[in-house]
């Protein structure tokens, strides 16, 4: 499982290189990716739809959720998985006082004859009680959902924050396996904040075997990884 802030395929050399993006997947291999910050069709990244471009090259199955319409396109998270997805859900979030609308999109995938609910997010930068509020909108929505249920996403949260410490109540954050490593994921030049989660509900049966984060310039943030086991 991976989640990756992709920064519209923009670099930390600012330019624009989905080959770049699809290539730090392809090489890690994950089934399951939340990728944050994608375009469809917007002026900036030169009206590309970014992962439909992102699943021809990685040869995965996507999701797109549109949160934004942004320079005549579309800006939002989406999910790329190894397995086909059977159903999605897509939820946009109230916020307090943001002017960028965020959301969620689940997925839906059969993994070794198990349904799989995998989430992916994208919570405000700028207020902590924001960020809260989008969280607490997210577990609402997300309470009926059976299990396992994976969670990841840029939270824009530190482990000291609210919104953290409100997963924490109900979800395992994966990097816990390197408790004492600071696991720090943002700016991708030179890392000082965790901000990117992977989060599996505590009453999953699933075993977290690995948990790891790549290096690489090819976003402003830089992926974490997990090599998950349900049980």
């Amino acid at each position: 499982v991976m989640t990756y802030n992709i920064h519209v395929g923009i670099g930390m050399d600012k330019k624009l290189d989905l080959q770049r993006i699809a290539d730090v997947i392809n090489k890690e291999k994950p089934d399951l990716v939340g990728l944050q910050e994608v375009d469809r069709g917007v002026q900036r990244t030169q009206r590309i739809d970014e992962i439909v471009e992102l699943s021809k090259l990685t040869r995965m199955d996507y999701a797109f959720a549109f949160n934004l319409p942004y320079q005549g396109g579309q800006y939002g998270v989406a999910i790329l998985s190894r397995f086909p997805i059977r159903a999605t859900e897509h939820r946009l979030y109230k916020n307090l006082r943001e002017a960028e609308r965020r959301g969620f999109i689940r997925a839906k995938v059969k993994i070794d004859g198990r349904l799989v609910n995998f989430v992916t997010t994208h919570l405000d930068y700028q207020h902590d009680d924001g960020r809260l509020f989008e969280a607490q909108q997210m577990l609402a929505g997300l309470g009926k959902v059976g299990s396992p249920l994976i969670i990841v996403g840029d939270f824009n949260d530190v482990p000291s924050g609210d919104t953290y410490k409100l997963m924490r109540s109900l979800f395992y954050d994966v990097w816990e396996l390197r408790a004492g490593e600071d696991g720090f994921s943002y700016p991708a030049d030179k890392p000082v904040k965790r901000i990117d989660y992977i989060f599996t509900l505590y009453s999953n049966r699933i075993r977290v075997k690995k948990v790891w984060i790549v290096n690489t310039l090819a976003s402003d943030h830089i992926p974490v990884v997990a090599d998950l086991e349900i049980k």
